[in-house]
């Protein structure tokens, strides 16, 4: 699954920008994901759900618009985990290291504050008012050219296993801003680009593992099924879990 964050201030244009792109790549046959991130509550403090959320694990509702899973999860990654999707685009989420990102801004100073070396375009209010370029950054208008900016986005969105395991030298966004920057690529990083040992997935995503991880999880297995009738040594060992 490959990623691009939609980062800005309030009013800056994100929401019309990701919207224009998730039509052209959904157009396009690509399966995608949105996830957005707010600065409010969500479940509102004493309504049903909130009452369910307080002695219940996730909470399933189904409303006439629409269904949703409430849950709270660990992490970004186990957040990430649920989703199954070829592209997914993030709004909000202005401290994500992993993937890179387009600025949506008001003014050129907003551009500067956000540009943390993971920026691949600016757009939102900004690319209504004519400008081309911005420190280098192409300024693209997602309201008249959103085919573009989906370009754009097939061609440079990626995201990084976020587990800072240090195989490759770098923290995952020092690594994720040398590969915006042309310094690097994805088979840079150890873990995307070697065969695992062990691979774990849930609804179809690898779930990223350290090499440690990885050790402990198969000598954890193996040591299990060895004191079983029937067990012998393998080339590969499946076993697959199902909640349904």
């Amino acid at each position: 699954m490959r990623a691009v964050a939609f980062v800005g201030f309030k009013k800056s244009g994100k929401t019309t920008t990701v919207e224009a792109v998730a039509k052209v790549l959904k157009e396009r046959g690509h399966r995608v994901a949105i996830a957005k991130s707010m600065h409010a509550d969500f479940d509102r403090e004493n309504s049903d759900t909130w009452r369910f959320s307080r002695v219940a694990d996730s909470v399933i509702v189904r409303a006439n618009d629409t269904d949703a899973l409430l849950f709270k999860s660990k992490d970004i990654n186990a957040l990430f985990s649920m989703v199954n999707a070829d592209f997914l685009l993030l709004e909000g989420f202005k401290s994500i290291k992993h993937v890179p990102k387009v600025i949506c801004a008001k003014n050129e100073d907003e551009v500067e504050e956000l540009n943390d070396g993971l920026a691949i375009a600016v757009s939102g209010v900004i690319a209504g008012e004519g400008v081309e370029e911005i420190n280098g950054l192409p300024v693209i208008d997602a309201t008249r050219d959103p085919e573009k900016l989906a370009d754009l986005v097939e061609k440079r969105a990626f995201m990084l296993p976020n587990i800072d395991c240090g195989m490759c030298g770098f923290t995952c966004g020092e690594m994720a801003r040398m590969i915006v920057a042309g310094e690097k690529t994805l088979k840079d990083c150890v873990v995307l680009s070697s065969k695992p040992k062990v691979t774990v997935k849930i609804d179809g995503q690898v779930l990223p593992m350290k090499g440690w991880v990885q050790e402990l999880v198969e000598k954890t297995i193996k040591g299990m099924l060895s004191a079983m009738k029937g067990y012998r040594e393998g080339r590969k060992i499946e076993i697959v879990i199902r909640e349904d």
